[in-house]
């Protein structure tokens, strides 16, 4: 896999994939980055976000992809991730239909 990093810790792998998710409308609310930051430092927030806004969605998933495997995600865990997923999407009160899309998309991606 071209571009996949793979040095990150469980952690930032979950502040991506939840940036990944809270891009899904293109505006990352506050309620969106206070729930990443409980994750990460804000020094590793914005290394994220600089990361993801240097790929484009294939190689996003990619590096989805080959973090849940690396870290060997259990069904369980993978619910986990996408009920945070969700959590994420209802912070801010508004959960709009191309959140709900990235949310079948990811249902599907990981499941």
């Amino acid at each position: 896999m071209e571009n996949v990093k793979s040095d990150w810790s469980r952690r930032e792998f979950k502040a991506y994939l939840l940036s990944y998710a809270a891009n899904a409308n293109f505006f990352e609310s506050e309620e969106e980055k206070e729930i990443i930051l409980s994750y990460v430092s804000e020094k590793e927030y914005h290394k994220i976000h600089k990361e993801l806004a240097g790929d484009n969605d294939y190689q996003s998933i990619q590096k989805i992809l080959f973090n849940i495997e690396k870290y060997n995600y259990s069904k369980d865990e993978l619910q986990v991730l996408l009920d945070d997923i969700k959590n994420l999407f209802d912070s801010d009160g508004n959960f709009d239909i191309l959140e709900d899309n990235m949310m079948h998309a990811l249902r599907r991606l990981i499941v």
